[in-house]
């Protein structure tokens, strides 16, 4: 497939990552659209994986209200504030903001669930893997663990207006298009229910 400056600029669009990133995955994929979607968002893990050791230096708050009944807020950080004044950033802080009202998570990440929490969820699987192959059960019980904790872990939630991504691949989405370590710092969800 020809590799064309409209071709290029569709998948900008799509994905809002660089015209060179977007022409390098495209000739990657032989000018296949939805493979050069894959290979960014496979590089925007990556990316993010690099800087995640970068210091977060700025930030931006997103809220949201929904019909004055719920309403949620959340700090989304960036390095510079070059990046966190960007009216797309402020955007994501939003949409991620939408994504607490919406779904009301417990937990920002895995690593924020108390062990206690975690113990009780493992004696009730344990209980269900109970006859099963012994090589098998800890693959079943972590699976199980890992279902159950998803909706509660607001990283691992899928995003709700598309449940191909989850919360996290957003910010290593983010990440990728501004070229800096993008993480949500804190959240809060208020209901007058």
């Amino acid at each position: 497939m020809e590799l064309t400056t409209e071709r290029i600029k569709e998948l900008r669009d799509a994905t809002g990552v660089s015209i060179m990133q977007c022409k390098k995955a495209l000739e990657e994929a032989n000018g296949d659209l939805a493979q050069a979607k894959v290979i960014l968002a496979k590089r925007s893990a990556v990316s993010a994986q690099k800087k995640a050791d970068r210091e977060l230096g700025a930030g931006a708050i997103g809220s949201y209200v929904h019909d004055g009944a719920i309403g949620a807020m959340v700090v989304l950080y960036s390095e510079t504030d070059f990046v966190s004044k960007n009216p797309e950033f402020g955007s994501l802080a939003r949409e991620v903001a939408m994504q607490v009202a919406a779904t009301d998570p417990l937990y920002l990440s895995r690593d924020d669930i108390p062990a206690e929490a975690k113990s009780a969820a493992v004696a009730v699987f344990e209980k269900e893997v109970e006859g099963k192959p012994a090589e098998l059960r800890e693959k079943i019980l972590e699976g199980k663990l890992s279902s159950y904790f998803q909706d509660q872990v607001l990283l691992d939630q899928p995003y709700i207006k598309d449940e191909s991504k989850t919360i996290r691949d957003l910010l290593n989405e983010a990440s990728q298009k501004f070229g800096e370590r993008v993480e949500v710092g804190k959240f809060a969800r208020l209901s007058a229910r």
